[in-house]
């Protein structure tokens, strides 16, 4: 799954240099306690050339934002530089190993975090230029690269950003299908089971609430259930796919009204309104709030609509 992630989903010819046969999750001895608390993060590594390279996935399995995201990072980044000074797992030359920082994130919502620290910093005079620290992460959006129209073909990470964003049972049926065929050598067995379980645990009671679900532990258990309740679940799964995609709309229309406030009114208006549109679910509201930031003459004129609305 990180490779296909790697290869899939990584920009630049730069990855082909990397010796995919040698990545491997980091063990816990490599790894500080207040890294260790962090159980949605992953650390892997592999070969650049005669030296590690460190890919820290964060995953963000939640629908609100963390606009801090890029101070999270360079936190833990540095925690982990500190533990393999420790444990001396430096290079041959004894410098640190590169870090390919991503977030993985498959929330509704569009995610509007700065991706770069230097947003989040204060101007500052120009003598302490050289001391701002600079940091970024690479931020990969499942829900949006599902709907993407070039995505790579027979790419593991890919099949489940799509299954994530399935609209309809026929979907799934489709790519679990798809999955069965790339999963069958020996060696994959506990990745088809690791998808089963995350079907039955996670992905059908999020499409298909109420509905009691029988324990899997292979892929092609997963296939056969589809195919016979296909039919059953249709009408279901179709409302539980039009609900969510009625709110990613309401989503994208805030983070576009958001955006626009920041270009007209300034950083402080746009990041007073967020909290304020994201209790506005009423598209009429949302669209009538677009109008009026055109036509307000300034940010707090606007504001005073974004309150009364929410």
């Amino acid at each position: 799954m990180v490779r296909d992630l790697l290869t899939g989903f990584v920009p630049g010819d730069w990855v082909r240099s990397l010796d995919l046969s040698t990545l491997e999750r980091c063990s816990g001895s490599y790894v500080t306690e207040d890294l260790r608390d962090r159980a949605d993060d992953i650390i892997w590594r592999l070969r650049w050339g005669e030296d590690w390279l460190y890919v820290y996935l964060l995953l963000e399995f939640q629908s609100t934002i963390d606009a801090w995201m890029a101070v999270r990072i360079q936190t833990y980044i540095g925690l982990l530089y500190q533990d393999l000074i420790r444990a001396e797992q430096l290079s041959a030359h004894g410098r640190l190993p590169p870090v390919l920082p991503i977030v993985l994130y498959n929330g509704a919502q569009v995610w509007n975090a700065a991706e770069t620290l230097e947003p989040l910093i204060e101007p500052a005079p120009p003598v302490l230029a050289a001391y701002r620290p600079q940091q970024a992460y690479l931020l990969l959006d499942e829900q949006r690269l599902a709907k993407a129209e070039q995505r790579p073909t027979r790419n593991l990470s890919a099949a489940l950003f799509r299954l994530e964003a399935s609209r309809s049972a026929e979907d799934a049926l489709a790519i679990v299908r798809a999955l069965v065929d790339w999963l069958q050598e020996p060696e994959q067995s506990s990745l088809r089971r690791a998808f089963a379980v995350w079907f039955g645990r996670v992905f059908l009671p999020k499409r298909l609430p109420g509905v009691s679900v029988t324990p899997m532990s292979d892929l092609s258990e997963v296939y056969h259930m589809l195919a016979d309740n296909v039919e059953t679940w249709a009408d279901q799964w179709k409302q539980q796919g039009l609900e969510q995609g009625l709110e990613e709309g309401r989503e994208t229309t805030r983070h576009i009204l958001s955006r626009l406030a920041r270009r007209r009114f300034g950083p402080e208006v746009a990041e007073q309104s967020q909290p304020l549109l994201a209790r506005i679910s009423d598209p009429e509201q949302l669209e009538e709030l677009a109008d009026q930031l055109l036509l307000s003459p300034d940010g707090d004129t606007w504001l005073t609509q974004v309150r009364h609305a929410s």
